[in-house]
């Protein structure tokens, strides 16, 4: 699909900041790409470096619903796709008896597996979306689900349409804008990814996280910012069981400006450390070298400075 206004990649990361969205150009042609294409993007890389955030920014930025699909261990097509309404269906089963009406039985069990009984899941209210744009489909945490799922989602992107027994098959109108995620916990099958176009979002650079945090937290000063951009990437650096991403970064910034903090002092630290740090293992290894050594890196450390 076109979006108005938007003609290259360049053009895309302009609209992308508007939406405090910050994406380098590699992402930005990525995402411009799978519009063009109307090809699902996969995005993969460690948590907390904003895979999901594409997905919510492109849905405001084509102001059209977003549709999540949280993928976990066991999900099958019940959960994402469509499942009977049993609740409902048992009280149509007591209404008929109750007045009489179940003796046609094969008409009595059409109307049970009627439309009217159908929960549609993530995956079919996508499909059935009819909205003046197609809906944004997030497909999250794809590597939590097993190989027989990712199976069945390769089979749905392909033709964007579901067979359901008792109503037949339902297509999409028009293709949803498909942003499928992987934090890599486990590989994601070839063929999946072959489907779509693919790119590895790193954790951001410095000056890159410096100005993201400057943008989604602008109650921080340019110290603070700069300060806890550089704690963060120190802490990547240390044998961390799970290392800080720019969504901890943005939830540190938060409850340090919560705090009226205007620069990192050792207390400050140590009372705010579990916004960034969320693993007690993770936080007992900061702690044990000291958290004046981790300020000591972050003041002495080649990150640049600012006065105000």
């Amino acid at each position: 699909m076109d979006l108005p206004g938007v003609s290259n990649a360049e053009e895309l990361q302009i609209r992308l900041r508007r939406y405090d969205y910050l994406a380098d150009e590699g992402l930005a042609t990525a995402i411009f790409l799978a519009l063009r294409l109307s090809r699902p993007l996969f995005l993969e890389g460690e948590a907390g470096v904003g895979k999901t955030e594409v997905a919510k920014v492109l849905s405001r930025l084509l102001d059209t619903p977003l549709i999540r699909l949280q993928c976990y261990e066991g999900i099958d097509v019940y959960q994402a796709v469509y499942e009977w309404d049993y609740a409902r269906q048992l009280l149509h089963i007591r209404t008929a008896e109750a007045l009489g009406a179940g003796e046609d039985r094969e008409r009595f069990e059409a109307e049970l597996y009627s439309r009217e009984f159908l929960i549609a899941r993530p995956l079919l209210q996508a499909l059935e979306h009819r909205g003046p744009q197609p809906p944004v489909l997030l497909i999250d945490e794809v590597d939590r689900a097993d190989d027989e799922f990712e199976a069945f989602l390769l089979e749905i992107l392909s033709d964007y349409s579901v067979t359901i027994p008792e109503v037949g098959t339902i297509e999409a109108g028009r293709p949803p804008v498909v942003v499928i995620t992987s934090n890599r916990t486990r590989e994601v099958h070839d063929a999946l990814k072959r489907r779509c176009l693919y790119f590895w979002i790193e954790h951001p650079s410095f000056e890159r996280e410096v100005e993201i945090v400057r943008l989604r937290v602008p109650g921080a000063g340019e110290k603070l910012a700069r300060q806890v951009a550089a704690a963060v990437q120190e802490l990547r650096r240390m044998d961390l069981y799970k290392p800080p991403g720019v969504a901890e970064t943005l939830d540190w910034t938060e409850a340090l400006v919560a705090l009226d903090a205007k620069e990192l002092n050792e207390q400050l630290v140590e009372a705010t450390l579990g916004s960034v740090v969320k693993y007690r293992e993770d936080q007992q290894r900061v702690r044990a070298p000291g958290i004046e050594k981790l300020l000591s890196r972050v003041n002495g450390g080649g990150w640049g400075r600012a006065d105000t």
